[in-house]
């Protein structure tokens, strides 16, 4: 009877960790024969393969193909559109971007604020044909709207649907319709919809800068079919440097938003797999069901009433949907849970059904298996990145066989439990083993009170353990299955977490699943304190980490299946009259070693690492390249005179051909009281400079929309000369007719987050520092040293 209790429990367990996964969001797509008034898959992938059928980054060709394509769709559904054009300068980032946002809006019959539909419709630089990011938002809100207008009613309050532009380059979009649009002021309520991957759950996060109470409670009224939504994501991703266009709703416009992404497969995020065939159906339905439920009831909502000072907990839960409660509660919970641990315990020990010894025994073998658990967990990337050095090109940070590292190490740290508990816990009763974890989870809690209380719902598994270190108290052989199902809610709320810090954060972050693995099976001590084969199966979980570590080595080289993101730039130093191949890669293939051959030289030797990414990945090789002679852009004097004890200078930087990128470099030294580009005006620092807070020498990166020039205007005090070097991107490398460069083998790609497959043109210029006339003004050629 004792072993077919075992076998329930663990296939128990086994069914709840699926449940926990499985109840995460749609299980298929839905078909083109839905009703018109519902949300169709079927439906929604009709216009994203025609948005992702190429890369449509800003300034691109296809780029204005996509914004004439969204136009003329939102207008065959009888909506009025218009586009907001206008330049954006980010003072912190220094660039210059002119986005072109799509706006549309539904008028409603009694508005008192708008209800604003957003996600952006452009992809990221070069290689991605953006069908996840953000084409599966900018569909999900077409599709929904479509269904919304087929029931023929009107909402009560406005609708506004905004594609914005240039998301991907610095949130430009979002930030010129926010602070110079007149409709953002009407807007009380934004609905965001982005992605990091291509697959997988629907995460939904908040974006406010009041409580969250209001939203939360409208969010759980609404009844989406498939929430998947804590307050701990938020509190993490407040945390990160990752922001989203709706960051910019709140910080520029206080306006509140729910915004939702998906992060798994992470690997396909910003890069040529970024597709439509990519794209998991499952997941553009979990959009959907997301919109369709949320458009419906704030469109009648009033959203003046969404504001509120109270914050609260809130974590999704299998068929209740979601639990929440507010902040207020955190303490109170965490004393009465205090409370109860510590009577439980004086209890058991007074009837003694608790020893000391076995409290220690507890504590030994749980804090060994923490520490075992954890240190394999925090070496654990920097040995797979040893071992296998070439993922070190996927600068995401998960593989396409992460998943089965993170099954791995799951695995090899719960093989490591049950030997511990073998070792030091054998014969001992449950009951007093569970004192230590439960002392454990009680700390967290009160950790989590004091610096991450987004996190507070973890105290709710911890009452459930309570309730099953009672039941050890007062029975002496407790019903099995019934301590099972008591883990359900860890079980629930735990078992994702596993998966998700890796795959969102990268493998690095292995160490938290090591960490959760060990958690969740301390409030398991109950179950597993009764099974007398933990040696077996600790072997057994043991060979399973074995396997998926094979099956993992078998998929770690790449294929057509997994490429390999590499890069290629051509450099043309217009001051020494040099040319050069660079990369970023750090492990070679054949098709780079094709121009920069079998031992390339660093590229430090031969050109400055002006490179920046998203991931600080720099230029690492570099060679020596033909001359192809490409002509730099002019430039031409507009202004240069003397304006009391200061000089004021207008110059234009004007590409003889078409280029995407232009970044302008001058000397930290070099002060100026006054900046414009192309009109637009520097903020000052409190010592009245432009740009004065500059730790290295990029003055401006100018991401070009059409053919335009960039017109730069300074005033410096005093006469002296100021040497700017002007570097120029063009990512036409494979497809300039001065180039032959060879399409890349099927097990390839273009490397994300950096600017490959470019022509890059280095130009030096110095304003001379005797001014006479605008026509004698002296353009001068010299080297220039930058970080």
């Amino acid at each position: 009877m004792k072993k077919f209790s075992t076998i329930i429990s663990i296939l128990l367990i086994i069914g709840i960790i699926y449940y926990s996964f499985d109840s995460l969001m749609p299980s298929n797509g839905t078909p083109l024969s839905l009703p018109e008034t519902q949300f169709s898959t079927e439906r929604a992938l009709i216009p994203l393969k025609e948005i992702s059928k190429a890369p449509h980054f800003l300034g691109s060709e296809d780029h204005e193909r996509v914004r004439l394509y969204l136009i003329s769709h939102l207008k065959s559904m009888g909506l009025e559109v218009e586009s907001q054009v206008g330049y954006v300068l980010q003072d912190e980032l220094r660039t210059l971007v002119k986005p072109k946002n799509i706006i549309a809006r539904i008028k409603g019959s009694n508005s008192k604020k708008s209800l604003m539909l957003l996600t952006h419709y452009d992809s990221a630089k070069i290689p991605s044909f953006g069908a996840s990011d953000a084409g599966s938002g900018v569909v999900t809100i077409l599709e929904s709207i479509r269904a919304y207008l087929s029931k023929g009613k009107t909402p009560k309050n406005d609708i506004i649907i905004l594609f914005t532009d240039s998301e991907e380059l610095g949130l430009d979009g979002a930030k010129l319709f926010t602070n110079k649009h007149p409709w953002a002021k009407d807007v009380g309520l934004a609905l965001n919809f982005e992605a990091r991957g291509s697959g997988g759950p629907s995460n939904m996060i908040l974006e406010t800068n009041q409580g969250n109470a209001n939203l939360i409670k409208s969010f759980i009224q609404a009844n989406p079919e498939f929430p998947v939504a804590s307050s701990l994501m938020y509190s993490i991703y407040k945390m990160l440097p990752n922001d989203t266009d709706s960051t910019v709703l709140r910080e520029d416009g206080d306006i509140d938003s729910f915004f939702f992404a998906f992060i798994d497969d992470h690997f396909d995020y910003h890069t040529s797999n970024d597709t439509v065939e990519n794209l998991d159906v499952e997941t553009l339905q979990h959009q959907g069901s997301y919109l369709v439920p949320l458009l419906a009831y704030f469109a009648d909502t009033d959203l003046t009433t969404l504001k509120s000072n109270e914050d609260f907990v809130y974590v999704n839960f299998p068929i209740i949907k979601m639990v929440s409660y507010p902040f207020s509660w955190i303490l109170w919970m965490l004393i009465i849970a205090i409370g109860i641990l510590l009577v439980f315990t004086y209890y058991g020990i007074s009837i003694r059904k608790i020893s000391i010894i076995s409290i220690g025994k507890g504590f030994i073998a749980f804090l060994i298996s923490l520490i075992l658990c954890g240190v394999i967990g925090y070496f654990g990337w920097d040995l797979l990145q040893f071992m296998y050095p070439h993922y070190a090109e996927i600068q995401q940070g998960f593989t396409y066989n992460g998943h089965l590292y993170i099954a791995f190490f799951m695995f090899l740290s719960l093989g490591i439990l049950f030997a511990v508990y073998h070792r030091f816990t054998k014969n001992e009763p449950p009951v007093g083993l569970f004192v230590a974890p439960l002392t454990l989870w009680v700390l967290i809690n009160g950790i989590v009170y004091f610096y991450l209380k987004g996190a507070a719902f973890f105290i709710i598994p911890v009452f459930f353990g309570l309730f099953s270190f009672w039941l050890l108290i007062r029975k002496e052989k407790p019903n099995v299955i019934l301590l099972t199902l008591l883990t359900a809610p860890a079980l629930f709320f735990f078992s994702p977490l596993v998966q998700f810090f890796p795959v969102g954060l990268g493998l690095k972050m292995i160490v938290l699943s090591c960490i959760f693995t060990v958690l969740i099976f301390g409030l398991l001590v109950p179950i597993f304190g009764f099974y007398k084969q933990k040696k077996l199966l600790s072997i057994l979980c043991l060979l399973l980490a074995i396997g998926f570590f094979i099956r993992s080595h078998l998929t770690s080289s790449f294929s057509e299946e997994r490429q390999k993101p590499n890069s290629l730039v051509y450099y043309q130093d217009s001051d020494k009259e040099t040319c050069y191949w660079i990369t970023y890669d750090s492990v070679l293939d054949d098709w780079t070693k094709g121009y920069l051959g079998e031992r390339p030289e660093e590229a430090i030797k031969y050109v400055s690492n002006e490179a920046d990414s998203k991931y600080n990945t720099g230029y690492t090789y570099a060679s020596m390249a033909p001359q192809k002679n490409i002509s730099p852009s002019s430039i031409t004097i507009g202004i240069d005179t003397i304006i009391n004890t200061n000089r004021k200078v207008t110059f234009t930087i004007r590409p003889d051909r078409k280029i995407h990128q232009i970044t302008l470099y001058t000397d930290t030294t070099h002060i100026f009281k006054e900046l414009r580009f192309n009109g637009e005006v520097a903020a000052l620092d409190s010592l009245g400079n432009a740009f004065g807070n500059r730790s290295h020498n990029r003055l401006l990166s100018y991401y070009i929309t059409d053919t335009d020039s960039l017109e730069v205007s300074y005033l410096t005090q005093g006469t002296k000369s100021v040497e700017f070097t002007c570097l120029e991107y063009s990512f036409d490398l494979l497809d300039h007719p001065k180039f032959s460069i060879p399409d890349r083998h099927m097990a390839m790609m273009p490397k994300p987050f950096v600017l490959t497959d470019a022509i890059v043109v280095k130009k030096t210029f110095v304003i001379d520092s005797l001014p006479t006339t605008q026509q004698d003004t002296l353009i001068s050629m010299a080297p220039i040293s930058y970080e």
